[in-house]
């Protein structure tokens, strides 16, 4: 049996109200939220949070390859999905690949994987973009998605089949360079995806073998609304069939959409009851043409306990006022405080350390069981020397000892919020917090470690790993 063995999404932590963007700007905007990268995430980092709930939640599975996708990457030339596998502390033996740069790369690589044979890491991440009070701006979101594809008993949905409709057209598109998507006519696409989805939706079921009526989820995604909304009427099934496709809370999240859906719906079947073993659902992502998937739950799926569910992480988002949005997006240009910028990383440095500074591995002394961080060759305990063993610290939760607001260190969103954290087990740290107002912080705040961003120069982006409050469902 083949199938998805574990599945995760990740939302922010901020939230955008769309009736902040008509507010300030006077128009545009709507109703409900989207949600909001902070200023030191990227899709990388996006995809690194959604990766390590998904791995968390997979009984012990380990993949042997990592494919990720997005349509907004934060390196062109330098392969994204390393980065993930680092943070991730994968091997050095397993492949590491970037899928493309479109909209239909993630439910491609999820598909991929699914008619593959290997234990597959599937991470998919995006940051949607469009020009202030405009319908890609409040209709957008940014979210990413993760799913350990393989085989075995602890399938929690078995691949049944999938059928694609691709078609050259331009409804969407976005130039090298450019920040935000043109359009056009929207009847125009909306025409194509609908006679496009409905064919692979028949093509699909009858590979599976299967009829409308024995469908007990459809998820319909894609950045046209309209042809989304159309197509799910059309094909005619009910409404108990077809689950919250989160744009209202989330937005439309673009590559990693069909993928977070998925997820959302797995855990939401996963903690109901009432839902049985053998239910088909059937995933249709329309993106330059359309594709379509059917999966059927097993009874893996009522053991599965997910790692931090969608909606928790939904409901504990904060909200984010629509100006500090604009800086975060570069669409505004407050002053920054006036302190010197980071220089670049160095290349050479951080690949000597790279298992700490993405893996956030310490090390801790055999002897005395001191724990170093970052690691050391002498103990400070008893000074041994050369006498550890690495310590991986990025699942470890701690608590703040100290901690002191910073209003004059360079950020791109200042004040910075800098804590001295004591970690379960053993080791203390100076880090830099995030997802966090200033002033919620005391001491005895329980923390988690979360992998960020700390700034960009020279086209060169600096990844280490930060604390955030420990929230509902988050480290104890």
């Amino acid at each position: 049996m083949r199938g998805i063995i574990s599945t995760a999404g990740y939302v922010p932590y901020r939230r955008l109200s769309r009736t902040g963007i008509a507010d300030f700007m006077g128009r545009g905007g709507g109703q409900g939220t989207r949600a909001v990268a902070s200023h030191d995430e990227d899709t990388t980092t996006l995809g690194v949070e959604a990766a390590r709930l998904a791995i968390r939640s997979a009984g012990g599975a380990s993949p042997e390859s990592l494919w990720f996708a997005t349509s907004s990457p934060a390196y062109l030339d330098k392969t994204n999905a390393t980065a993930v596998a680092a943070a991730l502390r994968l091997s050095g033996e397993i492949g590491a690949y970037d899928f493309g740069g479109a909209l239909r790369s993630g439910i491609g690589c999820l598909i991929t994987a699914l008619r593959g044979a290997a234990t597959t890491l599937v991470v998919s991440a995006d940051m949607r973009d469009g020009l202030p009070s405009g319908a890609d701006e409040s209709a957008g979101g940014d979210a990413a998605a993760a799913a350990l594809v393989g085989d075995g008993s602890g399938v929690l949905a078995e691949f049944v089949a999938s059928a694609s409709a691709s078609d050259e057209f331009t409804d969407r598109w976005r130039a090298p360079g450019d920040r935000v998507s043109k359009l056009w006519e929207e009847r125009f696409g909306e025409n194509r995806y609908l006679a496009l989805g409905q064919d692979a939706f028949a093509r699909v079921l009858k590979v599976a073998g299967l009829e409308t009526t024995d469908v007990g989820r459809l998820v319909v995604t894609g950045m046209h609304g309209r042809a989304v909304s159309g197509l799910t009427k059309k094909l005619g099934l009910s409404e108990s069939t077809v689950p919250d496709d989160l744009t209202r809370s989330v937005g439309q999240s673009g590559t990693a959409h069909p993928l977070l859906v998925l997820a959302s719906v797995l855990e939401e079947m996963a903690g109901n009851p009432s839902t049985e073993p053998g239910t088909v659902v059937v995933v249709v992502h329309l993106a330059d043409g359309a594709d379509a998937v059917v999966l059927r739950t097993t009874g893996a799926l009522r053991q599965w306990q997910p790692a931090r569910p969608v909606s928790l992480q939904i409901a504990q988002g904060a909200e984010l006022p629509y100006a500090k949005f604009l800086a975060w997006r570069g669409q505004l240009l407050p002053e920054p405080p006036r302190r010197p910028e980071p220089a670049r990383v160095s290349s050479s440095a951080a690949y000597r350390n790279v298992e700490w500074k993405f893996g956030f591995v310490g090390s801790r002394d055999r002897t005395s069981g001191a724990v170093h961080l970052p690691p050391s060759r002498v103990s400070m305990v008893g000074g041994a020397v050369d006498d550890m063993e690495p310590l991986g610290m990025a699942d470890t939760a701690g608590t703040v000892v100290t901690f002191t607001i910073d209003r004059l260190a360079y950020s791109p969103s200042p004040p910075i919020v800098f804590a001295i954290v004591d970690f379960d087990g053993g080791g203390r740290f100076p880090v830099e917090l995030t997802d966090v107002d200033p002033d919620e912080m005391k001491v005895g705040n329980r923390v988690e470690m979360t992998f960020r961003r700390l700034f960009s120069a020279d086209g060169i982006h600096d990844y280490f790993w930060k604390a955030r409050p420990a929230r509902q469902g988050g480290a104890a």
